[in-house]
């Protein structure tokens, strides 16, 4: 992969660029279930279905870039794996890999439930991601440890 290595802030750009992507369908996602689910009337709950699935689909390619990227930046300079910074960034991304999934499952629950008052769990759901984000940047920036 060192025939790479000219490119690699191309492909850090890049990496960085479908991250934003991702992060923009992780932020606004949840907030579509909070009004899916507070929606009483049935054109509302499916117009939601819809955006949810094609948000969905939008950030999840972003997210399969974002990791393709990653890796090749990791074949490039695989030191990356022995520093202890990086080794807690990708912990955090297992994390939002698993928050991706609950999106998932929320989309799925969504579309066979029935409206509800309470979406107190969706708006702490909805911020999930900041944290991630600021975790995740703190890390690639201050590189602490």
């Amino acid at each position: 992969m060192q025939t790479l290595a000219p490119y690699y802030l191309l492909i850090k750009a890049l990496h960085v660029a479908f991250m934003v992507t991702w992060f923009a369908g992780l932020f606004y996602l949840p907030r579509l279930f909070i009004y899916h689910h507070e929606a009483t009337d049935a054109p509302s709950r499916e117009r939601f279905q819809v955006m949810e699935r094609r948000l969905f689909a939008i950030m999840t390619i972003g997210a399969v870039l974002t990791a393709l990227f990653g890796l090749v930046l990791i074949a490039v300079n695989p030191a990356l794996l022995r520093v202890h910074w990086f080794q807690v960034k990708l912990l955090l991304l297992v994390g939002l890999a698993i928050y991706h999934y609950r999106c998932f499952v929320w989309i799925a629950r969504l579309k066979t439930a029935e409206p509800g008052d309470d979406s107190r769990w969706l708006r702490w759901f909805n911020e999930i991601p900041v944290v991630f984000l600021l975790t995740i940047i703190i890390l690639a920036v201050t590189k602490a440890f």
